[in-house]
């Protein structure tokens, strides 16, 4: 090695050592100082943080079918390999039992695990960082106090060398996930403040409904931090739809809806589905239902997103007529009538709060075509709920061709009043090969 190259590898190791200590150095800033301890006895803050992990959705993503609460082992597919949730439970040797206050104030809203090293952003720490310390020493009494200790080692990550590795993350804390405290929005109400706090805090629904930047990053934690808030994202091969004002956001939803769909997972139009159907089961339907009316009250208000559609062309409905009539048309229709009319129905309404509607749905006309392509393919299940008696669910049908589910689904697409542009069977065998190598979950013993 000549001595240009001598003198540039030693110049390489000695940034890396500066970039190293100057990440060790930002999260021994990130933690906060011991705060006073936590009386775990009280019983009245039990419950109170046992509400409080309800609307932080904890156990959706630290849990997995088949498994024991807070357990960890969610598989979650990222774009650069796949994380696992950790196990959350007191247990002393796996999970948080050996954490003190000041470990899970660290954890929660900054980041950072007791043995100092950051999590990655799958934790939305970005958002529970303006919850206030009255809410995460509740939380953390419910935790150590209420929830069964579970020994399950948490699994690693199939990120690979060198994204895995965690000191970088730190420089990625200091410039996405600062330390900051919940702003109302200007002249807001006590309602639209609670509705505002619970989207933004505790509710985290950026963290799936906000798009994310190339260092997968949310692009604005709240309306104040940029137009990109809340407008829509792709989480898991599912597309999480926009929640601001626009045609295919919750424009035509009222805000009675809202908190309905939050409540049950369904209105008379529509049913949660994918990771939704998730936050559904586990979270919104234990809400009070002034807070869901809360949240609905902010959603209503924000304005429409930057650039999206505002409005439909008026269509009329010619396919109703068509398809009881018998005529189809088109392969897309002859499928849709042999597969898919006896639940959703020739006019595409369905059956309220049993079979959701296709006609008007914006998971079907979306420009991002995933979350129907996915649905098709993977089935679905409605969240439980205590309003309805069942819990209806919608078989696979990845039974079926490429070439049938694309006709299919260009069919519904177009059927009604509804217009998308159309899909390509290339993007059903994307959505395929996803869910092909999606990574099973993982339980105490070994994988689901």
């Amino acid at each position: 090695m000549n001595k240009f190259g001598i003198w540039a590898a030693l110049g390489l190791v000695a940034a890396a050592g500066i970039a190293i200590g100057g990440a060790q150095a930002l999260t021994a800033a990130r933690k906060v100082d011991a705060p006073a301890p936590v009386d775990i006895q009280d019983r009245s803050l039990v419950e109170a943080g046992a509400y409080i992990a309800r609307t932080g959705d904890c156990v959706a993503c630290h849990s997995v079918p088949g498994g024991k609460p807070f357990a960890g082992g969610l598989a979650m597919q990222t774009p650069v390999g796949t994380i696992y949730s950790s196990n959350i439970t007191p247990d002393k040797k796996t999970g948080i039992g050996a954490y003190s206050y000041a470990d899970f104030k660290n954890a929660v809203q900054h980041g950072i695990r007791k043995d100092g090293t950051p999590l990655y952003p799958a934790m939305p720490y970005p958002s529970y960082a303006i919850m206030p310390d009255a809410d995460l020493r509740a939380l953390y009494a419910y935790f150590m106090a209420s929830v069964a200790p579970v020994e399950q080692p948490s699994a690693d990550s199939t990120i690979p060398w060198p994204l895995n590795m965690r000191w970088p993350m730190a420089w990625w804390q200091l410039m996405f996930a600062p330390k900051r405290d919940f702003a109302a929005p200007a002249g807001a109400d006590e309602k639209l403040k609670r509705g505002a706090y619970l989207v933004e805090g505790p509710g985290h629904c950026g963290a799936c409904h906000t798009p994310r930047g190339l260092a997968y990053q949310e692009k604005a934690l709240s309306m104040a931090d940029g137009d990109a808030f809340l407008t829509g994202a792709v989480i898991d091969g599912w597309r999480a739809k926009s929640l601001r004002g626009e045609a295919q956001g919750l424009q035509s939803w009222s805000p009675a809806e809202i908190a309905l769909f939050l409540k049950t997972g369904r209105t008379d139009k529509v049913a949660a589905f994918g990771a939704m159907a998730a936050v559904v089961e586990h979270s919104t339907r234990y809400f009070a239902y002034t807070d869901l009316e809360a949240i609905a009250a902010y959603l209503k208000q924000l304005p429409p997103a930057p650039g999206k559609l505002q409005a439909f062309a008026p269509k009329a409905d010619t396919t109703t007529a068509a398809l009881l009539d018998g005529r189809y048309g088109s392969r897309g229709a002859v499928i849709y009538v042999e597969q898919c009319v006896a639940c959703h129905r020739a006019d595409g309404q369905g059956m309220p709060r049993i079979f959701p509607a296709l006609a008007g749905n914006s998971a079907v006309f979306a420009q991002n075509p995933q979350s129907i392509i996915q649905i098709t393919l993977e089935g679905g299940r409605m969240p439980s709920n205590a309003q309805d008696a069942m819990a209806f669910a919608m078989p696979a049908f990845n039974h079926l061709s490429d070439q049938d589910i694309t006709d299919v689904i260009n069919f519904i697409r177009g059927a009604w009043t509804n217009q998308a542009p159309p899909i390509g069977e290339r993007d059903v065998a994307h959505i395929r090969e996803f869910l092909a190598g999606k990574k099973p979950n993982i339980v105490a013993g070994g994988k689901q």
